[in-house]
């Protein structure tokens, strides 16, 4: 069975943001456009549809952390604040980003809310796992059983 272990990170998040795009269960609110990801960044994304590929990295995210809450997920996707000479600093991500991405994907049924932050619904699971195998198969090529060969009759 192939998990979101098996597959690199980038392809399986690639993947999942098509299919959370395609299936129409999560969509950017209005501000999107306009939002930066952090204090430390100068501009918005550049990406048309990089709101479907941060709730897919915040969905990957939860499910190899476990539950995990909007201040953990904030500090992983934070960089480094740079004032011009002055010397760099850390400086978490945006709140407001984290805490949409994952109030649609608790409305989608792939993360639930606990007493220690958001957890992988069994549903969840089961689409991270299933976009896994399909990233695994298209690497790999899909290995399918050779065709059996027609017994030709002989003439005999």
């Amino acid at each position: 069975m192939t998990t979101v272990y098996d597959v690199p990170p980038h392809d399986l998040i690639a993947a999942t943001a098509e299919e959370l795009k395609a299936a129409g269960k999560v969509q950017p609110p209005a501000w999107a456009e306009f939002a930066k990801t952090g204090v430390n960044k100068e501009m918005p994304p550049t990406n048309p549809d990089w709101w479907f590929v941060r709730c897919a990295s915040v969905l990957r995210r939860i499910y190899i952390d476990g539950p995990v809450g909007v201040s953990r997920l904030r500090t992983f996707y934070g960089g480094k604040h740079r004032k011009g000479v002055a010397t760099g600093f850390f400086a978490k991500g945006s709140g407001s980003v984290v805490r949409e991405s994952l109030q649609q994907l608790e409305k989608a049924g792939y993360v639930k809310k606990i007493k220690k932050g958001r957890q992988m619904t069994p549903a969840g699971q089961a689409f991270l796992d299933d976009m896994a195998h399909k990233v695994h198969s298209k690497m790999h090529g899909a290995v399918a059983a050779p065709a059996a060969k027609p017994v030709a009759e002989s003439a005999n």
